[in-house]
């Protein structure tokens, strides 16, 4: 692991809003705007401490899905 952190973007939507939609339905916690992907930028350690982040603030268990995780380049 490296000492630095790095930044890195992840793609987020969720699953059970998007099993609502697809059946004409509204979900009852979170709007539709969760069928689509939102992207989120963090700062961590590596990808996997990234994931972590991200599904402390969006769990799985709530349907939350990460589609992509990008380490996103730093220009000097």
């Amino acid at each position: 692991m490296s000492n630095r952190k790095k930044n890195f973007e992840i793609a987020v939507f969720n699953e059970d809003v998007r099993a609502c939609e697809a059946k004409g339905e509204k979900h009852p916690n979170f709007g539709k705007e969760w069928s689509d992907v939102h992207y989120f930028e963090v700062e961590a350690y590596d990808e996997a401490a990234a994931r972590k982040q991200i599904f402390q603030r969006y769990p799985e268990r709530k349907g939350f899905v990460i589609t992509n995780v990008n380490q996103m380049t730093e220009f000097d």
